[in-house]
């Protein structure tokens, strides 16, 4: 089955008695870039009661409910990324507390509501593993295989330069095979793998 992600950011603010409750759906790679972002969110709001967030990447989830009642906010959060079948994404919800309790089930609604809106009819695009794949070329070849790079928009990681060029490319999974085939025919039999 298929599992999507989010092309963009994407945000909404409610405020539920007095308090703001501003929600970040953002495309993430792994936790690392997640405590990355969180962070910055952190550093954007630093008056803030509470950053409660929840991640879903590929395996590498994660929730935190910042303080508030235990289950109230992440656990509410991770359900929404779940209902719409999303991966690689980091959900957050900065609250600013405005003076009024809202309880156990107001703050799950609240927080539940908050990312829901944030995520209401947003596009979806299928999230396609990504693997390292290592090719090595002559100096003649090194022009000819990256114009081939960027026509097919892979990243180029990393660049040696020895006795041959090794270039690490960040190409979907399911393209490996027609990449090597590619590889191969553009430098007439000449590119290795590593």
């Amino acid at each position: 089955m298929p599992t999507y992600t989010l092309p963009a950011p994407l945000s909404a603010e409610l405020e539920i008695r007095k308090s703001r409750f501003i929600a970040h759906a953002i495309p993430v790679a792994d936790r690392d870039a997640a405590m990355t972002e969180l962070q910055r969110l952190r550093e954007q709001h630093p008056s803030a009661t509470h950053v409660c967030w929840a991640l879903l990447a590929g395996g590498q989830s994660g929730m935190s409910d910042d303080g508030e009642p235990s289950g109230t906010a992440g656990r509410p959060i991770l359900e929404v990324l779940r209902h719409h079948d999303l991966d690689g994404v980091l959900a957050a919800v900065v609250r600013y507390y405005g003076g009024v309790k809202l309880g156990a089930g107001g703050l799950v609604r609240a927080y539940t509501d908050a990312i829901a809106s944030a995520l209401l009819d947003a596009p979806r695009v299928e999230r396609i593993a990504q693997v390292l794949l290592g090719v090595e070329v002559s100096y003649a070849d090194e022009a000819k295989v990256r114009r081939w790079m960027d026509a097919e928009a892979y990243a180029l990681v990393e660049s040696a330069y020895g006795m041959l060029v090794k270039m690490t490319m960040r190409i979907p999974a399911n393209a490996v095979d027609d990449a090597k085939r590619a590889l191969i025919d553009m430098t007439q039999g000449r590119a290795g793998f590593f």
